[in-house]
């Protein structure tokens, strides 16, 4: 058991987050994602959309963009969690053609300084923990 840490001016609080899904439907997929443009900005022509979103990146970039997350948990009444698929199962035919395959975050307490005190040149490494001060902790939480 950890021991009780209270909040203190200064304090920086980090959250890590992965989450991990498997391309069931490549086309499905690459479809879901030009639509999320389209639906942040409708001007746009047919061509200009493929053109903007040819890729992976492109594709996760423009359902990030407008959702917030790149599949969600759980659709039709999937069950996640108890109860839910079993590892390796995988749930094809959804509308983005995407398997949610896992989430997990990590919080961290007393990183040596905050994302946005680097300014326009972010650590080599954003993801790496780092240890500068004494007490910092880490607690992952798989969701």
């Amino acid at each position: 058991m950890t021991d009780v840490v209270v909040p203190s001016a200064g304090m920086v609080i980090s959250i890590r987050t992965r989450r991990d899904v498997v391309v069931m439907d490549p086309d499905r997929f690459m479809a879901a994602a030009r639509q999320a443009l389209r639906d942040r900005h409708p001007g746009l022509t047919d061509a200009e959309v493929a053109e903007a979103v040819s890729d992976v990146y492109d594709a996760v970039h423009a359902l990030l963009d407008r959702d917030g997350t790149l599949a969600a948990d759980a659709v039709d009444g999937e069950l996640v969690g108890v109860g839910g698929r079993r590892p390796g199962v995988r749930v094809s035919g959804r509308p983005d053609g995407l398997s949610p395959a896992g989430w997990l975050q990590e919080v961290v307490l007393e990183d040596a300084q905050p994302l946005q005190d680097y300014g326009c040149f972010p650590p080599e490494d954003p993801f790496a923990v780092s240890r500068a001060r004494d007490g910092a902790e880490s607690s992952p939480r798989p969701e």
